[in-house]
């Protein structure tokens, strides 16, 4: 089952406290990793200044700063990405004014000298007025940190972004924002109070003031010089970082448990959970024309949020339509919402297109804008929601199982004999085949760079850009990695040239991959082997014995179905031909 939100079994109050919580702990873990160090330079030059004048009201601007520029980003705001590209060149120059004068303070006298005179027109010099200026000064060096400052996105702040991208940014996304803004603030304060003591040691012991101000500056021009130039996300790729993936995962957990489903109960107790929301935010709609709840008064009605590449999803299609065949002429409608998750899957040409190739007859909702999504609530894929003939929602369940309780529920609601489902009988093939719950090992794994766990490369991940990476000797299980030339983007690893590669170490029966061909709609040629053989009779509905297929299309491809025993493997697939777009690994 795949969750981009908090779980609905918590109240409203609850969720938001333990968002907030959440997020301020995963910004306070951004210290332990390499990405913060382009903006430690500029946090530890004015370790020497007041904490409450200087240190404070900096970190206060850096964390306004970046809730503002990432709030703007996450609300797909038009000139957000190049307001704050903007903002980083100014902030540039004004850190090099600032390490500047560190070094040689004569500049420092001759750029405050106008802007003293100024003041001292103005209003008459007091020491609260001196005191305001300096805060005024630190909170606009704050915000210039905050602009420069790109923290990794591990998976607390990729929950955030990931969450205000499904159900549009909300005034909840800034206050996780500002939340994991300010965990990073607080664990640089604690940071910049430590490296305090020890430049206050030095200065006692060895006398050496002046030359270590003028040193910070000299660190502050050079980390000025290395992020103008592109020389830090270099370096940084090279730095071995401690992973905090794990632990962010499992405060995740904490928070994203799966709601419980009612207990099937008989027909006249089933709970009246709410009334059927409006349909008409759909954008689209497939299978048929546009349906409304007045249109389905008297029917009821399966509603099914799901999208066409989430395996779970994949394997719940067998009921459904088994589900509108047999119930169809007792007044059921089963009634799909798809809710894309990838962007590929906002095309609905390729909805269309799996639509057919998945034999979904039934009718479909295109839900690119996630109206009906947020109007029912959801927070899941798969979701399956049963109203009754009078547009009441009596029954839910979400991700996988409980099809004879959920078969039980509209059986109940269509006035049948309780209890008496078929559902043995439902026919599965390829993807849509029950997972082997008893040998799965594995986890849903992302190759892009906002939502990845488990990768294990000697060097860092350079976002955005075409790296050569090298596949290490051994793999853990449930460590991955790429080998070859590849771009790895937020969503998305692109492979750069022919014969990049990837492999897996997984335990499962099944293992799949959400690929893409390349922006041209040119099919790209893979070839998987396991433990560094041909699958043999251990390979996927998409590729044959000997390990080779092609990406046509957008979708989850099929490239492992262990035969005989389910023990740890090495997966490992070559792209022979560049362009391809590589998402995201499920098992089964």
């Amino acid at each position: 089952m795949r969750a981009f939100k908090y779980g609905s079994s918590l109240n409203l109050v609850e969720t938001l406290v333990l968002l907030i919580v959440i997020a301020f702990l995963g910004g306070a873990f951004t210290v332990l990793s390499p990405c913060i160090l382009p903006v430690v330079p500029f946090v530890f030059a004015r370790t020497d200044r007041p904490f409450l004048t200087d240190r404070l009201p900096l970190l206060a601007g850096l964390a306004g700063t970046f809730t503002l520029v990432t709030g703007l980003g996450a609300a797909g705001l038009a000139g957000a990405a190049q307001f704050n590209q903007y903002g980083r060149w100014i902030a540039l120059a004004l850190f090099a004014l600032f390490g500047s004068s560190l070094v040689f303070p004569s500049i420092a006298a001759r750029v405050t000298r106008p802007l003293s005179s100024l003041a001292d027109r103005i209003i008459a010099r007091s020491q609260s007025q001196m005191a305001s200026r300096r805060v005024l000064s630190a909170t606009l060096l704050g915000a210039a940190t905050g602009l420069l400052w790109a923290p990794c996105a591990g998976p607390i702040l990729g929950a955030i972004l990931s969450g205000a991208a499904l159900d549009g940014a909300t005034w909840k996304t800034a206050a996780a924002l500002a939340a994991y803004a300010t965990g990073a603030a607080v664990a640089l304060a604690v940071a910049s109070s430590l490296g305090k003591r020890a430049l206050d040691a030095l200065k006692r012991s060895f006398g050496i003031g002046e030359h270590l101000r003028r040193a910070m500056g000299a660190l502050v021009l050079l980390t000025v010089a290395a992020i103008a130039s592109g020389a830090d996300t270099r370096v940084l790729a090279s730095v071995k970082g401690v992973s905090t993936d794990r632990i962010e995962s499992r405060l995740i957990g904490f928070a994203s448990a799966t709601p419980k489903t009612p207990p099937s109960t008989p027909s006249s107790a089933l709970p009246v959970e709410s009334k059927l929301p409006a349909l008409d935010g759909a954008t689209e709609w497939l299978n048929g024309p546009p349906l409304s709840r007045d249109a389905l008064r008297g029917k009821v009605v399966v509603v099914n949020f799901w999208t066409y590449s989430c395996i779970n999803c994949l394997r719940t299609l067998p009921y459904l339509r088994t589900w509108a065949q047999r119930y169809g002429g007792d007044g059921l409608v089963v009634l799909g919402v798809h809710t894309p998750e990838f962007g590929f899957e906002h095309d609905t040409r390729n909805v269309k297109r799996a639509l057919q190739d998945l034999h979904v007859s039934y009718p479909v909702a295109v839900d690119n804008d996630y109206r009906i999504w947020q109007a029912f609530g959801n927070r899941y894929w798969p979701a399956f929601y049963i109203v009754d003939a009078e547009g009441r929602v009596r029954y839910h369940h979400f991700g996988e199982g409980d099809y004879d309780e959920a078969e039980g529920a509209i059986r109940q609601l269509l006035g049948k004999t309780p209890g008496a489902t078929d559902g043995n009988l439902v026919a599965a093939n390829g993807t849509q085949v029950a997972a082997d719950a008893a040998h799965v090992a594995s986890n849903e794994t992302y190759l892009g760079y906002r939502e990845s766990e488990g990768l294990a490369l000697d060097q860092r991940i350079v976002r955005d850009t075409s790296s050569t990476y090298a596949l290490p000797q051994q793999l853990a299980l449930n460590e991955w990695a790429f080998g070859g030339q590849w771009n790895v983007g937020a969503e998305a690893a692109v492979p750069a040239a022919a014969h990049a590669r990837v492999a897996y170490r997984f335990h499962a029966r099944d293992l799949h991959l959400v690929l893409a061909p390349a922006d041209d709609g040119k099919p790209v040629r893979i070839r998987v082997t396991l433990d560094g053989k041909p699958p043999g009779a251990s390979h996927g509905a998409d590729v044959d014995a000997e390990g080779n297929g092609v990406v046509t299309a957008a979708r989850l491809y099929q490239l492992v179905r262990q035969s005989g025993s389910v023990d740890d493997r090495t997966f490992e697939i070559e792209f022979l031909d560049a362009g391809a777009r590589a998402l995201a690994f499920t098992f089964g």
